[in-house]
């Protein structure tokens, strides 16, 4: 095990595949200057030995980066490609949502589009309602595409190895605030398989369902539900598609309980799939309803206090979770 930021891992996690499989490239704007649009590309080329040859400048235009893509994976390449925030996906849904998620069905698996997206998401300081939505929710919606939401480094370069190696299109969502996080990071060439959730944490009292940035607040919740006598397990999703029911099912069914937190918005997020799946799935095992916690149905404000309101913090859980033992 080694100590690295979520940025060096990915990084790493790139510049491994690049060298295992020429037929891998990066495509993002701003990539030989700052180092892509939040700098988590520098480092790269001195990773690849300064061979800058699969790192590919774009213009500022999301639909040019997608559609450029989706033809160079249907032509056998696996480009990563980098959208900035994930608020630039809205640009480029008819490239990921007919063409990418659908090509591979319609031409009978002839052609594979074997393509990363990564996207960069969630509430930072004062970025205002254009760079910061967590629109997990949509591509999980749509056949065709893989959704993934890494917690930290350690997950974050073993599913994106796995992303890249993958044959279809996938969703790599990674919260803003995430790169320069640190944690031990497996030595070696590793994989993530998808489609099977990570257990962060045992107990028996209570299960969190959560992924990417909610996982550590999560961890943080239940350190403080311990000291009240309440025993909470973490389950760490990683995928969204394809989804671990099993997992999920089996931690509920033991526990009785279950409480689903995103920071995307309450309504209409992921946790409105999850929580059906539970009460569907897992009813007779149920000790209480489902309780599922998000952000209010609004536009994140810029200014600092009403952002604060939007945050799913560690405190909403414990409070939902106290609510629901009482």
């Amino acid at each position: 095990m080694q100590k690295k930021s979520y940025k060096d891992a990915t990084l790493e996690a790139l510049a491994e595949e690049m060298g295992r499989d020429p037929s891998v490239f990066v495509m993002a704007e701003d990539l030989h200057g700052r180092g892509g649009g939040l700098s988590h590309y520098l480092g790269l080329k001195e990773l690849l030995n300064g061979d800058t040859s699969h790192m590919l400048d774009t213009p500022i235009s999301e639909t040019a980066i997608v559609s450029s893509a989706v033809g160079a994976a249907l032509s056998g390449m696996r480009p990563v490609i980098d959208m900035r925030f994930s608020n630039c996906l809205p640009a480029c849904m008819d490239e990921l949502v007919n063409q990418a998620a659908k090509s591979r069905y319609m031409f009978g698996g002839q052609g594979k589009v074997s393509m990363v997206v990564r996207c960069p998401d969630g509430i930072v300081k004062m970025q205002g309602a254009h760079h910061t939505d967590c629109l997990e929710a949509w591509f999980a919606h749509i056949p065709g595409l893989q959704v993934v939401v890494p917690s930290c480094p350690a997950e974050g370069k073993g599913l994106l190895k796995t992303a890249i190696r993958n044959d279809n299109p996938v969703i790599f969502l990674e919260h803003k605030t995430l790169f320069k996080t640190e944690g031990d990071v497996p030595e070696g060439d590793y994989t993530i398989p998808f489609g099977k959730a990570r257990i962060a944490r045992e107990g028996r009292d209570v299960t969190l369902v959560v992924y990417g940035v909610m996982v550590n607040r999560a961890l943080e919740a239940a350190e403080v539900l311990a000291a009240k006598g309440i025993d909470a397990e973490v389950l760490d999703l990683r995928t969204l598609t394809p989804l671990d029911k099993e997992t999920i099912l089996a931690s509920v069914r033991k526990t009785g309980r279950a409480v689903v937190a995103h920071e995307a918005v309450r309504h209409g997020g992921f946790g409105g799939e999850l929580s059906a799946t539970i009460s569907e799935e897992a009813f007779s095992s149920l000790k209480s309803p489902v309780v599922r916690i998000g952000a209010p149905f609004v536009p994140i404000p810029v200014s600092p206090h009403l952002e604060d309101q939007c945050r799913v913090l560690p405190q909403n859980i414990v409070q939902a979770v106290c609510q629901m033992m009482a």
